[in-house]
């Protein structure tokens, strides 16, 4: 079997094939699956030079180790959106835009994080090498392609890479239950990473102390907070609304 990184699931195969058909070694599908969306996918990869091979959906189910796959996974070689943080802060056209996720150990919950951090138009998403999931396939599935087009940067020291952002005048705004201004208070238009926190703990101390503000997001019903994936598409797309407003 490839030691290739495995992708599996339409929207994230898809995307892969679209955008980088040349990385994919080779696509194992359900046998069973004759269905239009299977017959496309299978008739694109084939016109791309990707090799398809029919397989038993329950190889497919050992190969995951879940059967949530929709009968297809790709193997495909690693690609590098960027290879360092620096690299990317140095060919950003405008004000940087970034998603900092700290302690996110949920896969869904960082896959969810991609996909609205690559709606939204983030220029990256960074995490800390510790006490995070890791970009795995299950996070790269629910991200639906976002994984393969939003630079995911891990770093050793977030503390450290906080303070560096800073020294390149990029506003650190956190988000907190007890955020000295509410969203809708707050300037997003210049340079700025958006600080989360995990659902249940939220930012460890010493992210929090880095911080140049912490703003809380409105809540209008009963419930306390919002799942960290649903909290960071609501501030970076009231960002872009600013940024959007300010372009006129």
């Amino acid at each position: 079997m490839s030691k290739n990184k495995m992708i599996f699931g339409f929207h994230a195969v898809t995307s892969r094939l679209r955008h980088e058909a040349s990385s994919v070694e080779e696509i194992f599908v359900d046998v069973g699956r004759n269905d239009r969306r299977m017959t496309d996918l299978v008739a694109n990869a084939k016109s791309l030079g990707v090799r398809v091979m029919p397989v038993d959906s329950s190889r497919l189910d050992k190969i995951v180790g879940t059967h949530r796959h929709q009968g297809v996974i790709a193997f495909a070689q690693q690609i590098s959106l960027a290879r360092n943080l620096d690299e990317l802060l140095d060919a950003i056209e405008g004000p940087p835009l970034l998603l900092v996720l700290d302690g996110i150990t949920d896969p869904h919950n960082l896959g969810a994080c991609l996909r609205v951090a690559d709606g939204a138009g983030a220029h990256a998403v960074i995490v800390p090498k510790d006490r995070a999931v890791g970009l795995n396939a299950t996070a790269a599935k629910v991200a639906s392609g976002a994984a393969e087009n939003v630079p995911y940067i891990t770093v050793t020291n977030l503390a450290r890479t906080l303070r560096d952002l800073k020294d390149r005048d990029i506003w650190l705004i956190g988000t907190s239950d007890d955020g000295e201004k509410n969203l809708y208070q707050s300037d997003f238009t210049g340079p700025t990473a958006l600080v989360m926190g995990s659902e249940g703990e939220g930012m460890r101390r010493l992210t929090r102390e880095t911080c140049d503000m912490l703003v809380s997001i409105p809540m209008f019903g009963t419930v306390e907070s919002l799942n960290v994936s649903v909290a960071s598409g609501v501030c970076l797309y009231e960002a872009r609304r600013q940024r959007l407003v300010k372009e006129g």
